[in-house]
């Protein structure tokens, strides 16, 4: 069926793809084989080719097995971005295991939980975590254990690995500390001289349990079969005419759905180069950028914010990039407005959640819409309808977005009854209720207005908090801003905007900023509060995490 977007769609991008009937380990084993002597990845300066990957990565699906590791055991990965995160992904899934991803912030409750829900048989981690493992129950026998400079020659950042580096970083990286008796070093698996095991998984096998945000409670384990990340991992190649000659930064974090999926595996089955980055700095990307010739960076529009408050910008050298975009939040339109003027590169929007293993909708990169999630993806269907009837909903009318595709989840961890509200039967067909509250236009592109239970309702005015974020990015004195709900004792509910001031513009006062929003909105938009914060607080994939502000509001 042709749908209004299909007249804005890619040229020689088929509207669907059926998913490989392999699995995600067998990307790797073709680009080796394909291409033994290109750099597959760049960690400070240290080429690994892909036969050295995919070496790699054999000794340690050997170890693994030989450890006891078997088909469908599922294995904790809490690492930063990395060569060792991405030969940890690569060797349990060639042993015929389960990914668990973790966010290496997380501490000894939160690690708790992921372990006894997931069940699983070891954690690979590094060493300066190993403390918070030990304190959330986990066994130092079931520690695999690696230091991030491990990867690098003699194992530490030296030499001309360490010009261009942030204050603090050589140290965070060569850290040695003593492993807890009983773990396993990285060395030593890697050491290992067996068989690697025949990978026998293939498309409907449970390849990564992800773990959603848990912001409204525990988090989730969502299950992702080969085939629904092997299908973006795929559909991303055809959108985004990738090729073996790219090179990705990867600073998006891997535990991520995005950063995994997009960044990591995409790269890695393209045949292409990844460039890593252990942690976000806005003039170490700048650097990476221009030195190798990077030509595709998917990101999070706060990075984007920030790269552009640099005192640097200047001298910022971008133009190798073929590919700007990624999610996660909206692009401010004055952000997106400079990054073009600047750089002539256009801002392509995606959009997707963990269940979605990435992108369900992305803006077609020769024609975009600014402040937009994009068309349905490759396979995808979404659809907007009413959240309490079902029924879909004309253009321009907000609505629940709903999504079906070979890329939506299977399900959540040992949950059937999350699962069965997480789905409706619509169409005669299962779609996947994303919660988020949004619209498409007359030209099929989906716009979100907000979560589904974020809406302000003030006086019977419905605000949505990120429509005014957008508003106020427009500010020059304004860095970022996040919008909540303050209670009332007249209207109910009122608009509240935590606001960062931007460099430069110290003196900028809440009434100021406040009669500015007047002539940038409806009256009933305006923040009726605002308050200045040093910074927003962030998930460890770098979305503002506007829960905690809210909650914070509420217990006031």
């Amino acid at each position: 069926m042709t749908r209004a977007h299909h007249l804005y769609w890619p040229p020689r991008v088929p509207h669907a793809i059926t998913p490989p009937a392999t699995a995600l380990p067998d990307n790797l084993v073709v680009s080796a084989r394909r291409f033994p002597a290109r750099p597959a990845l760049l960690f400070l300066g240290h080429v690994t080719t892909y036969a050295d990957l995919h070496a790699q990565v054999q000794r340690l699906s050997a170890w693994l097995a030989q450890r006891g590791v078997q088909r469908g055991d599922r294995v904790l990965v809490d690492l930063q971005n990395c060569p060792q995160l991405v030969i940890a992904h690569c060797a349990i899934l060639a042993a015929n295991a389960v990914v668990v991803p973790v966010n290496p912030m997380n501490k000894a409750a939160e690690l708790r939980h992921l372990i006894t829900d997931s069940g699983a048989v070891l954690a690979i981690t590094s060493a300066e975590l190993s403390a918070e493992w030990l304190a959330a129950g986990m066994a130092a026998r079931d520690l695999l254990i690696t230091r991030l400079a491990e990867a690098l020659p003699g194992g530490r950042v030296e030499g001309e690995a360490l010009q261009g580096l942030p204050a603090g970083w050589a140290d965070w990286l060569n850290a040695d500390p003593a492993l807890p008796d009983g773990a396993t070093a990285w060395a030593d698996a890697l050491a290992c001289g067996a068989a690697p095991p025949v990978t026998t998984v293939g498309a409907d096998d449970l390849a990564v349990l992800a773990y959603t945000s848990g912001t409204t409670g525990h988090p989730k384990g969502c299950m992702h079969k080969h085939s629904s990340l092997q299908h973006n991992v795929f559909a991303g190649a055809l959108w985004a005419n990738g090729s073996h000659e790219d090179v990705v930064l990867g600073v998006v974090p891997m535990f991520h759905i995005t950063g995994m999926v997009v960044v990591m595996h995409g790269t890695l089955m393209a045949g292409a180069c990844l460039v890593l980055m252990p942690r976000w700095q806005r003039e170490v990307a700048a650097q990476l950028i221009k030195h190798h010739r990077v030509t595709r960076w998917t990101n999070i529009p706060t990075m984007v914010i920030d790269l552009l408050a640099s005192p640097e910008v200047d001298t910022f050298d971008l133009s190798s990039l073929v590919y700007i975009g990624g999610g996660g939040a909206a692009m401010p339109q004055a952000i997106a407005e400079r990054l073009r003027q600047r750089w002539g590169l256009r801002y392509a929007e995606g959009y997707g959640l963990t269940e979605t293993a990435a992108p369900s909708h992305s803006n077609p990169h020769d024609a975009p819409k600014q402040q937009c999630l994009g068309v349905p993806y490759i396979s995808c269907d979404a659809r907007v309808v009413d959240p309490d009837t079902g029924a879909e909903l004309p253009p321009g009318q907000p609505g629940e977005i709903i999504v079906h595709g070979p890329m939506v989840f299977a399900g959540y961890w040992r949950q059937p009854d999350a699962t069965a509200a997480a789905f409706v039967e619509f169409d005669g067909r299962r779609f996947f209720r994303t919660g988020d509250i949004g619209y498409v236009d007359v030209d099929g592109y989906f716009f979100m207005t907000d979560r589904l239970k974020r809406m302000i309702n003030a006086s019977g005015f419905k605000v949505w908090p990120a429509e005014v974020e957008n508003l106020m990015h427009a500010h020059p004195g304004v860095a970022e801003a996040c919008v909540v709900s303050a209670p009332d004792a007249y209207r109910g509910e009122t608009v509240k905007a935590v606001v960062v001031k931007r460099a430069g513009h110290e003196a900028l006062s809440a009434e100021q900023l406040r009669d500015w929003c007047r002539t940038q909105m409806a009256a009933y938009k305006v923040p009726a509060l605002i308050e200045f914060a040093a910074s927003l607080p962030k998930s460890g994939a770098g979305k503002v995490m506007w829960r905690a502000l809210q909650e914070r509001e509420q217990a006031r």
